[in-house]
């Protein structure tokens, strides 16, 4: 029993191999939103991240993106993390099609209960949406992960080691980088974020990143961010919202 339970929490924690899914219907895209809800973000952020969220999926431009694919679908795992240790699938792959897809989704996150916790591991939402990639039953013509945060990576293994696995998978990391005008915990980030994502966490075939100025603007960057990315629209590597 011991060693079950050690071999679980080597896989929840580990950087080892991914076992793929059986493939189901397939879709344009398959797309890991991994969101931060570390302590850096309150109970005001967190709301504005979610509604953001929402709003941007079920925006009838976005869901135009989606019909204007090739297949006219992609599917869509949501996930929240924190430090190394917490990493939380919030909506699983779902596959979005319609308008109807879109509200139903976003009604699901809209009931679903959050959490905040300490530090901020990238590593670890990046380990944790490459894990989930694995387990998509969709058979998806692109991957990507979007991480969207509002603070550098300080728990856990370095964020460039994530990014490089997920890369050689054939994954593409975008960022979202929340450019918060509270410093994280009274500090200071030893570089600018958006630089940082630009250096550290973004990576793979066409990455780019939008970044939020502030809470505030973070829903229309992330319906502009998800509109380049469910169209796979060339563009700069750096946008500001």
């Amino acid at each position: 029993m011991r060693r079950r339970s050690l071999i679980a929490a080597a896989g929840a924690a580990g950087f080892g191999r991914i076992a793929p899914a059986r493939a189901d219907e397939p879709v344009d895209v398959a797309l890991v939103l991994a969101v931060d809800v570390s302590r850096s973000i309150d109970e005001d952020e967190a709301r504005l991240q979610r509604e953001g969220y929402r709003s941007a999926i079920t925006d009838p431009k976005v869901v135009e993106a989606i019909r204007g694919g090739m297949l006219g679908s992609v599917s869509l795992c949501y996930i929240e993390w924190a430090g190394i240790e917490y990493q939380r699938t919030v909506i699983p792959w779902t596959r979005i099609a319609t308008q109807g897809d879109a509200d139903g989704w976003a009604a699901t996150l809209a009931q679903a209960p959050r959490a905040s916790l300490s530090w901020t591991s990238i590593s670890g939402a990046i380990e944790a949406s490459r894990r989930a990639m694995g387990e998509c039953p969709h058979e998806a013509t692109r991957k990507v992960i979007d991480v969207s945060g509002d603070g550098v990576n300080n728990s856990g293994p370095p964020a460039e080691m994530a990014r490089d696995r997920a890369v050689a998978d054939g994954i593409t990391i975008n960022g979202l980088p929340i450019l918060n005008d509270r410093p994280t915990f009274g500090r200071a980030p030893p570089v600018p974020l958006d630089i940082y994502y630009r250096d550290s966490v973004i990576g793979g075939q066409g990455a780019f990143m939008i970044a939020a100025e502030d809470f505030e603007a973070f829903g229309n960057a992330v319906r502009r961010k998800l509109i380049r990315e469910i169209a796979g629209l060339p563009g700069p590597t750096i946008n500001y919202a």
